[in-house]
C-alpha cells in the first residue's frame, strides 16, 4: 500500500491562512509568516514551520526531546518557546496541525480584545 501524501509547505500555508483573522506577511525579504492581528503565529517555510510550542523554553523542549531529528529550537526567539518543525519527518501531520492550532490560540489570547478575530 502506498504511503499517504504528507503535509506540504503550501498545504500548511493554506491551513494557517484559513484561520479567522489570519493574513500573510513578508517582514523579511523571502520569509513568509502567518499573522493574526499584528502578531506572528507561524513562520512558513517550504519544508518546515516555526511555531510557538510552549509558554517557555522548558515546555518547548519537550517536543524537541520527542522528535530530536525533526524539531529544533528557533534561532533568536527560541528562548521564548518557539521551535522549528520539519514537515514530512517523524512528527505526524495531525500533530503538526495541532501545534499550529495551539500557536494560533496562544497568540490570539495575547492580543488586545479589540484586535482579536470574531
Amino acid at each position: 500500500m502506498p504511503e499517504p501524501a504528507r503535509l506540504t509547505g503550501e498545504a500548511l500555508r493554506e491551513y494557517c491562512l484559513a484561520k479567522p483573522g489570519a493574513w500573510p506577511d513578508e517582514p523579511w525579504d523571502g520569509d513568509t509568516v502567518a499573522k493574526v492581528g499584528e502578531k506572528i503565529f507561524a513562520f512558513l517555510g517550504a519544508g518546515s514551520v516555526g511555531l510557538k510550542c510552549g509558554a517557555n523554553r522548558d515546555e518547548a523542549d519537550e517536543l524537541v526531546a520527542s522528535y530530536p531529528d525533526d524539531v529544533s529550537k528557533m534561532a533568536y526567539i527560541g528562548r521564548s518557546g518557539w521551535n522549528t518543525v520539519q514537515l514530512a519527518g517523524q512528527v505526524p501531520d495531525d500533530e503538526i496541525l495541532e501545534l499550529v492550532n495551539a500557536s494560533y490560540t496562544t497568540v490570539v489570547s495575547k492580543l488586545p480584545r479589540r484586535s482579536r478575530p470574531e
